[in-house]
């Protein structure tokens, strides 16, 4: 996993993060219960957990859930469908008419590996994601990678690694790369 970002949790910026996540968790909890044509009321909650209103003709079916909601950066004509995550700590960029499938998961933090340091320190990369990807129900997007330009990452698949403009990902490999 990529780390741009290392915090040392219990800190002061740690906290802050932490109050965040409790106030974007509220607001997601208001939002998926919202009728589904009540349009101002979604626009609303929707620009308190982005920190801006929603770029034009953006489509985001509910549920939706964020963890931070301020690095989450959306460009016109994005489609986000049912039941998606965005743990956006370091940072999420989805392109123009990128369509996210149901069951989309963004992951942008995590621990170290090691073990004397996994419950002193949240890792986090962002992710971005190039203009017209396509990402099937149920992927998984993990810390640091990049999706090119016409990309299409397959249902069930988990992205670990950049993905090259124009091609189609598959699979959800787990392999031994260490052991301690």
């Amino acid at each position: 996993m990529s780390s741009d970002r290392l915090m040392r949790i219990h800190s002061a910026e740690f906290q802050a993060m932490a109050e965040r996540v409790l106030r974007v968790t509220e607001l997601t909890s208001r939002l998926n219960v919202l009728p589904f044509e009540d349009e101002a009321g979604k626009a609303e909650l929707f620009e308190r957990i982005l920190g801006k209103p929603l770029p034009p003709r953006v489509t985001i079916y509910p549920p939706f859930y964020t963890d931070h909601g301020l690095n989450l950066d959306l460009a016109e004509r994005v489609f986000i469908n049912q039941n998606c995550t965005f743990l956006d700590y370091a940072g999420i960029r989805l392109g123009e008419r990128v369509m996210v499938g149901p069951k989309v998961t963004f992951v942008t933090s995590g621990h170290p590996v090691d073990p004397g340091e996994r419950r002193l320190y949240l890792t986090g990369a962002p992710i971005d994601v190039a203009e017209n990807v396509w990402i099937g129900a149920g992927a998984t997007i993990l810390p640091g990678v990049s999706i090119g330009r016409d990309a299409v990452v397959a249902a069930g698949a988990v992205v670990a690694e950049d993905v090259p403009p124009a091609s189609l990902v598959t699979g959800g490999k787990a392999t031994v790369h260490r052991r301690w």
